[in-house]
């Protein structure tokens, strides 16, 4: 995820560039540049840290001219550099582009523009596509943008700029958000309102496969085919904090409705085409080499702790290796049997948890391989592990980690998958049943986001007590925990989740009349087991809310409310029955009036002890 700008107009656009990344800095920010065409030349300038480094480069030289296009990046395809950074140009210096998602089959086009004598200076996968507009550029520039946008695979919004056509800015999208700004005399473009919302309320939402021609007066719009596109303007009434949020009341809840595009993009490139297995092409690993290890140790922190729990489950259910769990708090002064046949999977939302990073460097000292789960390229974690999966949830801003979990639990997943695939522990049909039920889970999230209101009402209804429990078994559990973490971190009710099956071993004692209990009630092999347990806080006159897959009319009869998801594979589940339970937490603490974003004494990253 990063942010897009770009102008053209009668004003110094530079201005306008660094102001509009300024407003979408929130979306990306380890590197920034901006590209300006001054009547003769175009000039780029860039530079990796934050927007504010750019600034300080460039203010005794300025930029000038009446047409740019700027990025401040969130890094996917390479480490948080200068060379990295957009805006990208292709050899001649004549084509420009800025671009936000992932370009799939970028290997493939590179390999072939450079058999053709393109030189590249980066690593980044934006860069192919500069040097392909470069290669079949015929002196029509729309032509020759949607002869591009023909080759090109994956998700995108980008913008283009050639100092062949001065005056024009080409820009389109596909997966990814971009608006048009209208103006007089003037046009803007931006990934998100927050960086127009200054200059005009008119804008142009870009469709999936629309294709805008922008000058300084004109702004048309059509389709992959050519056909004109007629686009109502859309008036933004937002004001310029909300339109940041994106028109949502706070980041957490804007976030929570990201998981189903974050879901989506960690998947990516990631499956088989055929839907046969996963392919994980950071890794190169063999049968030889999983069977080497006789255990694999998850180690984390909060969220990703809770993550690594359903992970531990993931490998051990479908590659049948021992996996141990620990806090990374906890792991290095317990002195962990650790050796050359241990696997060390590391999970961290930034990358630069201090404990994580910590017990890390401590277990390659002793001789482990490590693999690093991680949503921050170039971050400490990712530059100290031997392998790194990349969530690709994008920057994530508030302090309570939704999307961040979802992503970290979907590439435990597929990594499970990939390891039962490579040892074959799993039959083919149930590794290709299970693939086929992951592709459903970004549109299941989204129906689960569908409707609030029940939850709402149980917020405001149940937001005032001071304490409430969360009980689940197995996978259930696992995600019971992550429920209860997220109510009492940004509602500061006191919440503890419990595995059902130990309430008689003393937490029984903590149900009286009244109080909220959460139960979840997804897993088929146990379900029994979880509603005699139920059956034995109700008898102690608890409010029971009890979470279940569509189609469970059962357990409706043992408890006060239900809250549904959507049928899955009960293995996938835990990424659905999450979603009430951060919507849970979010209206808890809107209800009881807290800071939802900015948690008392918390801070989004721990990088000290």
């Amino acid at each position: 995820m990063c942010g897009i700008v770009g102008y053209v107009g009668k004003g110094r656009a530079a201005d306008f560039l660094l102001d509009g990344l300024s407003k979408l800095e929130y979306r990306g920010y380890d590197s920034a540049g901006i590209a300006v065409y001054d009547g003769t030349n175009v000039h780029i300038e860039k530079s990796v840290g934050r927007l504010s480094a750019l600034r300080e480069k460039i203010a005794d030289n300025m930029p000038e001219g009446s047409m740019g296009i700027g990025h401040t990046r969130w890094a996917t395809h390479g480490r948080p550099s200068d060379r990295n950074a957009h805006p990208h140009s292709d050899c001649s210096g004549d084509f420009v582009v800025v671009h936000n998602g992932i370009i799939e089959n970028y290997l493939s086009l590179k390999e072939e523009l450079i058999e053709k004598g393109h030189n590249f200076q980066s690593e980044t996968d934006t860069e192919v596509v500069a040097h392909l507009l470069e290669d079949v550029y015929n002196g029509d520039f729309l032509g020759s943008v949607r002869e591009v946008l023909q080759r090109i695979e994956g998700s995108y919004s980008l913008v283009f700029m050639s100092k062949k056509n001065p005056g024009t800015l080409i820009c389109t999208k596909q997966d990814n958000p971009l608006v048009i700004g209208l103006g007089e005399g003037e046009n803007f473009i931006a990934s998100d309102i927050p960086a127009i919302i200054s200059k005009t309320r008119k804008t142009f939402i870009m469709a999936d496969g629309e294709i805008a021609v922008v000058t300084q007066d004109s702004v048309n719009i059509s389709n992959r085919r050519g056909e004109k596109i007629d686009k109502k303007i859309f008036e933004v009434s937002w004001n310029a904090e909300a339109a940041e949020k994106g028109g949502y009341e706070h980041f957490m809840l804007k976030e929570i409705h990201e998981q189903p595009k974050a879901v989506k993009d960690t998947m990516r490139e990631r499956i088989i085409k055929d839907g046969s297995g996963i392919i994980l092409n950071e890794l190169n690993w063999d049968k030889d080499f999983l069977q080497s290890f006789n255990k694999i140790y998850i180690v984390a922190c909060g969220t990703a702790y809770h993550a690594g729990l359903v992970g531990k489950y993931y490998i051990e259910k479908l590659a049948r290796i021992l996996v141990e769990v620990d806090l990374a708090s906890e792991f290095r002064y317990r002195d962990p049997i650790i050796d050359e046949k241990t696997l060390l999977i590391v999970i961290s939302q930034s990358g630069e948890t201090s404990d994580t990073l910590a017990a890390l460097k401590e277990s390659k000292r002793r001789g482990a391989k490590t693999l690093a789960v991680t949503n921050v390229v170039g971050s400490s974690i990712a530059r100290e592990a031997e392998w790194v999966l990349y969530t690709w949830a994008g920057p994530e801003i508030a302090v309570a980690s939704t999307k961040a979990y979802t992503t970290q639990l979907i590439l435990m997943f597929m990594l499970a998958l990939y390891m039962a695939g490579i040892l074959g522990t799993q039959e083919k049909e149930r590794i290709a049943e299970l693939v086929g039920e992951l592709k459903k889970i970004p549109a299941q999230i989204s129906e689960t986001l569908s409707d609030v209101e029940p939850i709402k009402t149980f917020a405001k209804r149940y937001g005032f007590n001071e304490d409430v429990f969360y009980i689940g078994r197995s996978l259930d559990y696992s995600v019971a925990l992550e429920g209860a973490l997220k109510l009492k971190e940004v509602s500061y009710i006191h919440a503890e989740a419990y595995a059902a099956g130990e309430l008689k071993h003393g937490t029984l004692a903590l149900i009286v009349e009244g109080v909220p209990v959460i139960a979840l009630a997804t897993q088929r092999s146990v379900y029994e087991k979880t509603l005699s347990n139920i059956k034995e806080v109700k008898a102690r006159d608890a409010v029971v809310i009890g979470i279940a897959a569509e189609g469970d009319e059962e357990l409706i009869k043992y408890v006060d409310h239900v809250m549904y998801v959507p049928q899955t594979d009960e293995l996938l589940i835990p990424l659905l029955t999450v979603v009430p339970l951060q919507l849970l937490a979010y209206y808890g603490a809107i209800t009881r009036g807290c800071d939802v974003d900015k948690p008392r004494n918390l801070a989004k990253s721990v990088t000290v002890e």
